[in-house]
Formats: C-alpha cells, sequence, structure tokens
C-alpha cells in the first residue's frame, strides 16, 4: 500500500467540493464514455443498410439481461468499494484490502454462473421479455456473443468502483476510456467492413470490455494504488462477504428492477403497440443513459467523500458535500428537462433516421421524462444511503421507486390511458415524483437526526 498516495487522498481535509469535483470530472466523463459502449453500437445499428429497425429492436430485448450482468458487478463493486472508504476514513487499511480482495473473487466466480446461466437460458428468456419471431434472430445473435464476454464487464465495471474509492478518478476514467476508442474504432470495422452487422457489435464490445478488465487487473495489482489486489485477500472472509452484498444490495436492487422495468415495458409495449414502440423504449433507453451520466458521476464522485468523512466523523464536511451535490443534480435535471421537452427530434435523430419510429417517439419521449428533474432526488438521497453504509434504507428506496411504483403502473395505467402505449411510458414520471422526493426526505431528516446525536455525544 503507497503511503504516500493514502495521505494524498484524505477526504477530511481541504475543500468538500474540490474534493467532490476531483472525483467527480473524471468519474463523469468515465460514465459518458461508458455509454459509448452500447450508445455507439445502437447508432451504428440504427444505419444497417437492412433490417436497421428490427436490429435495433434486437438489441433492446438484450438489455434487461445487460442490466442484470450490471447488476452482480453493482452488487460486489459498489458494495464494497464504500465500505473501502469508510474502513480508510478510520485508517484500517488492510481490512480495506480485504474487503477488496473478496468482492474481486465474488466478482470473478458469479461472472462465470452468469455466463453459463445466460447461455443456456436465453432463448425462453428473450421471447419472456417481449421478442417476436421477426426480432428473435437479431436479438440472439447478440446475446450470445455478449455473454462470452460478461466476465470482463463484471471485472471492469465492479473493480474500478475501488480504484475511484481510493481518490484515483483519472485512472478510473482512463480505464474506462480504453475500452471506449477501442469499440469506437472496432465498431465499424466488425459491422460494416466484416459485414457481421449486429454480431459484430457484440464482437467489438467484448474485445473493448476485456481490454478495459486488464487495465483495472494490472493498475490494482501495481505499486500506484493504495491498496493492492492481493491473492491472500480474496480468501473469503464470511462477515466481509455479508457486508459487501448487504451494502451492494441497494445497487443490485436498483439494476434488477431497471431490468424487470425493461421486461415489462418490452412485454407490455410488444402488445399494445407491436415491434415498432419496443423499438421506440430501445431509443428511449438510450436517451436516459445519456442524460442521467452526468448525475451518476456527480452522486459517485461524491460517494468517496461522504463516506470517508462519515469514518472520520466529519458530518460536518458530510452535510456540505450532501447538498453540493444535490443542488448540482437538481440544476441539471431541470435543464435537460427543457431540453428533452424543445428538442426531442434531435436527440432521436442520433439513433434513427425512420421518419414512422421517429414520430412514434417524439410523444413518448415527452411523457417518459415529464417532470425529470425528481429523479436526481432519487439518486442524491441513495447516493448518501450508500455512502454511508446504510444498507436498509438504500435496499428500500430502490424498491420503492421502481419495484412498487413502476412495475404496477405500468399493467395498470394502459387500462386508464388512451392510446394504451402513453400509459406505459406515463409510470416513469410519476415513480420519479413519489419515489424521488420520498427518499431525499427521508434522508434528509434521518441523516440530520443521527448526526446531531453523534455531535452531542
Amino acid at each position: 500500500m503507497s503511503e504516500t498516495n493514502s495521505q494524498k487522498n484524505d477526504f477530511s481535509k481541504g475543500s468538500v467540493v474540490g474534493s467532490i469535483l476531483s472525483l467527480a470530472i473524471p468519474m463523469t466523463l468515465a460514465q459518458l464514455i461508458n455509454i459509448l459502449y452500447n450508445i455507439i453500437d445502437r447508432m451504428y445499428i440504427g444505419r444497417l443498410p437492412e433490417n436497421a429497425t428490427l436490429s435495433l429492436t434486437g438489441l433492446g430485448l438484450c438489455l434487461p439481461i445487460i442490466s442484470i450482468v450490471i447488476a452482480f458487478a453493482n452488487l460486489f463493486g459498489m458494495g464494497g468499494a464504500p465500505l473501502c472508504s469508510i474502513a480508510r476514513g478510520k485508517g484500517q487499511l488492510e481490512e480495506a484490502q480485504n474487503i477488496m480482495g473478496n468482492s474481486f473473487f465474488m466478482l470473478l466466480l458469479s461472472g462465470f454462473i452468469l455466463t453459463a446461466v445466460g447461455l443456456i437460458f436465453k432463448r425462453p428468456l428473450l421471447y419472456l421479455f417481449g421478442a417476436s419471431d421477426a426480432t428473435f434472430p437479431f436479438a440472439n445473435e447478440y446475446l450470445s456473443i455478449y455473454l462470452c464476454g460478461s466476465i470482463f464487464v463484471m471485472l471492469g465495471l465492479g473493480m474500478n468502483s475501488f480504484i475511484n474509492s481510493q481518490g484515483f478518478g483519472r485512472i478510473g476514467m482512463l480505464t474506462v476510456l480504453i475500452g471506449a476508442v477501442l469499440n469506437i474504432l472496432l465498431d465499424p470495422l466488425f459491422i460494416f467492413v466484416f459485414n457481421m452487422g449486429i454480431r459484430g457489435a457484440a464482437v467489438a464490445t467484448v474485445i473493448s470490455q476485456a481490454a478495459s478488465a486488464l487495465w483495472t487487473f494490472r493498475f490494482l495489482r501495481g505499486e500506484k494504488t493504495i491498496l493492492r489486489l492481493k491473492l491472500s485477500a480474496m480468501k473469503l472472509r464470511p462477515a466481509i462477504v455479508k457486508d459487501v452484498i448487504s451494502l451492494g444490495m441497494s445497487g443490485f436492487i436498483m439494476s434488477m428492477t431497471n431490468s424487470a422495468v425493461q421486461i415489462v415495458c418490452n412485454a407490455s409495449l410488444s402488445h399494445y403497440g407491436g415491434d415498432l414502440y419496443v423499438g421506440v423504449m430501445t431509443i428511449i433507453n438510450s436517451i436516459r443513459e445519456i442524460v442521467t451520466m452526468p448525475v451518476s458521476g456527480i452522486t459517485n464522485g461524491a460517494q468517496p467523500v461522504i463516506g470517508f468523512n462519515y469514518g472520520a466523523a466529519r458530518y460536518d464536511r458530510i452535510k456540505r458535500a450532501t447538498a453540493f451535490m444535490s443542488a448540482i443534480c437538481i440544476g441539471y435535471t431541470a435543464l435537460v428537462w427543457i431540453c428533452l421537452h424543445v428538442f426531442p427530434a434531435f436527440f432521436i435523430g442520433i439513433f434513427s433516421e425512420e421518419s414512422s419510429l421517429i414520430d412514434a417517439t417524439i410523444p413518448s419521449m415527452r411523457i417518459y421524462f415529464f417532470g425529470f428533474v425528481f429523479m436526481s432526488l432519487q439518486f442524491s438521497g441513495q447516493s448518501v444511503f450508500t455512502a454511508l453504509g446504510k444498507a436498509r434504507q438504500a435496499i428500500f428506496f430502490s424498491l420503492l421507486r421502481k419495484a412498487f411504483i413502476v412495475i404496477p403502473l405500468t399493467f395498470l395505467l394502459p387500462h386508464l390511458i388512451t392510446p394504451q402505449v402513453n400509459g406505459v411510458f406515463a409510470a416513469e414520471p410519476i415513480s420519479n415524483l413519489l419515489g424521488g422526493t420520498a427518499c431525499f426526505v427521508t434522508m434528509l431528516i434521518l441523516t440530520g437526526r443521527e448526526f446531531k446525536l453523534r455531535q452531542k455525544s
């Protein structure tokens, strides 16, 4: 472990805003670059000379399974990284190293299991998720190749959280940049030059993510890291695994419920609107990934700072960090809401030039993103709960917005709203209002009470 870097990345000293921005800016760029993995795929696929809409829809059907892979990466990556920050804040570097080692082993194990299960059950799963006989071949081609590289997704995404949690935001950005640049270069080569179509997009993605995973592993085994990945630290310790899973369950449930929502939406839209509206949802999901990226960057950048200061009992700095993070998120999402409402065709045109798809997406997109500002409240509240190691609250509010609000409304609203597809899209803004507000207000009340009690004692 590097003592120099450990002292340098002491978040209990210096400017709170500066500490957050030093992580958030490169992490936001990393988020943007990471999104390019799938976004670039969709941009190229949407412009294939043949079967562009069917191919784009087929890729959209794979998104729930991709979300499940990301869910397990979040379970052990986002579960372990905040615990590392808290342990570092307490000066317990060996404990932090063991947390990272156990998380790595669990990422590796779950990656192999997911690959095997996915390849065995991909056909029934894709039809369950809304595939038709026309779209299944395209979804199957992409997913078969993607699953073979899911272990790289797990290690690259999961372990990069530990690079960021140690304060190496630029290295974390470089980790993602390597894969994204490769993906941008390889996509047109495999898709168009080698004439592999949607299969080429999957091959390019797997190669790119393998490069990111290799870079992450190399850094965490090197001399510059504070916490070094060692074989001895990978020996499973039940107490550590339990704590990691408990805290990571919030991010896991959020990704799993995202997957469940995608499944329910795709199946409902396929029923009420056919393959066209599954394509509409694919575009909307792609736009959502782009516009939520800065929010994820700022909240993820704040987490190590909040967690470190919680371990160091610096509650005044936690309050400043929370206020800054929340204000940035609320202001940004308000601006994005206006842009999406006024210029929807611009964003849709990134992914498709087919007039029928654009015409169907514009009204659907305005419904889906209505009240987008309330989504930032969910992100901010959830981020604070995770950073402080409050697993129960983080898990509850992950479930509340998606499982208890969005999914039931997706089934209910199409029976109350005409046309029925609008009912599917209306579930999202309602959940943002109810779930986001409840999460943020609860976070303010609970943390305010706790900090007052701790300061008195």
